[in-house]
């Protein structure tokens, strides 16, 4: 199983330096093959889906998978239009590969070019959804980087048939390098993956904050990724109600199961009386399960809400993933920064407010990867933010942030141009002096 799983990483490293120099003709052609590749395979992949969806009920059953992991493992329609249109809006992305970032002029004839290259071999270890197999593989080909997918076993039927119709698809396109994507299948493959640091570059982890934490802590090789989504939303007393009562509600039921769904309500107590009985029975209505810090308990008892039941401690630092929401009252927007910054996630939170002093405060100290102002927390994705679709949501504060798209998939190299320059000529008591200037010229490779 290691020799087998580093031969896997081995192609992969080697095919990436090939792949990181492949033309934008070339991969936009691949890209659209694939997108192709899906619409004629499309029962092929859900008849696989079924035969996952069917264990997954069993597991079900028996208390062995959560109802919101079912969820992401799923294909509907809407999924699967999503995948397909999400290869085609990548392949109609700028090339990010090769692009001069900085140019400096050291003397005559001789300067310094920053350019954007690939990372190399990315290993995205995932848990359940098997749409992340297209958005992964499309944003990797774009960018130039290879890429060992491990998914898990829930979805084995699912991953196999999207993997097989996607690099058989590829394969149709010559200057693509063959085995430059690699499935791996097995439980074993995941702790031989966080071995291979001499051949796998980045680990793009997505599932739970057990699974994220664990790959975290056993590798030496780099990690990009978030270990949970404990989001929030703000309603501040200059906050317009129906906004807030639109917003709250999709942040919540839109997909419950997603990171960027947010567990706790923070109310301002000067517009709580007023707000949240209705936004308990707008919750309510639509299945939420509240649990209530003692002031908000007081609101909705008060008010004839049914079925109230008290936050506990381990409350605030929860990411339900379901159809549940704690709330808890605040005295103002520094009281609820506060409590963001010490039991949120970094992830994604909101604010409701009319106040623009009040925003710029929360906008500013807030430490989260997205912020949004009076819009659900739902649109902290790859796709919605423009990126055509994404490798994953990163809370890190180095290389990339937030929903991360290609950009977080590129690195740099210095590229240093001369005509026999030497360094001897610059020092010492005769060294010629540097220029150091900065110019917009390009560094041009033949494609």
């Amino acid at each position: 199983m290691e020799n087998q799983m580093q031969e896997k990483a081995s192609k992969a490293k080697a095919a990436s330096v090939l792949l990181a120099n492949v033309s934008t003709d070339a991969k936009d052609k691949a890209l659209e093959a694939m997108a192709q590749a899906l619409e004629k395979n499309k029962q092929i992949i859900f008849d696989a889906n079924q035969k996952d969806l069917d264990a997954a009920a069993a597991m079900i059953e028996k208390g062995d998978m959560s109802a919101a992991l079912y969820d992401r493992l799923k294909l509907s329609d809407a999924k699967f239009k999503d995948m397909v249109s999400g290869i085609r809006d990548v392949a109609k992305l700028e090339d990010p590969v090769g692009k001069t970032l900085s140019t400096l002029v050291l003397d005559d004839g001789l300067t310094l070019y920053q350019v954007s290259c690939p990372i190399g071999v990315i290993g995205v270890i995932f848990e359940a959804r098997p749409d992340v197999v297209p958005q992964v593989m499309s944003l990797c080909l774009k960018s130039g980087n290879a890429t060992i997918f491990k998914g898990g076993s829930e979805a084995k039927n699912s991953n196999r048939a999207l993997f097989d119709v996607l690099t058989d698809a590829m394969k149709t396109i010559p200057e693509i390098p063959v085995g430059a994507f690699q499935l791996a299948e097995s439980r074993e493959d995941v702790a031989e993956m966080l071995k291979l640091d001499q051949y796998i570059d980045l680990l793009i982890p997505r599932g739970s904050n057990d699974f994220v934490k664990y790959i975290q802590d056993n590798t030496r090789i780099s990690v990009l990724g978030h270990t949970s989504g404990i989001c929030h939303a703000y309603v501040a007393e200059s906050a317009n109600l129906d906004t807030a009562y639109t917003v709250c509600l999709d942040s919540k039921i839109q997909y419950p199961a997603a990171c960027n769904a947010i567990e706790t309500l923070l109310v301002d107590d000067k517009i709580a009386e007023k707000f949240l009985p209705e936004m308990c029975r707008i919750y309510q209505n639509n299945g939420v399960e509240l649990r209530f810090d003692d002031a908000s308990y007081k609101i909705a008892e008060a008010a004839g809400i049914p079925d109230l039941k008290k936050a506990a401690d381990e409350d605030w630092d929860t990411e339900y993933n379901d159809l549940i929401l704690s709330i808890k009252i605040v005295g103002n927007v520094d009281e609820a920064i506060e409590h963001i910054n010490k039991h949120g996630s970094h992830h994604t939170d909101v604010i409701l407010s009319t106040d623009q002093k009040e925003i710029d405060k929360f906008a500013g100290l807030v430490d989260s990867s997205s912020v949004m102002i009076n819009a659900s927390s739902r649109f902290a994705d790859g796709f919605r933010y423009g990126k055509g679709a994404e490798v994953g949501i990163s809370t890190n504060k180095i290389h990339s942030r937030g929903p991360v798209g290609m950009e977080g998939l590129m690195i740099y190299k210095y590229i240093l141009s001369g005509s026999g320059h030497v360094v001897k000529d610059y020092v010492g008591d005769s060294a010629k002096p540097y220029k150091h200037e900065k110019t917009q010229e390009k560094y041009c490779r033949l494609q």
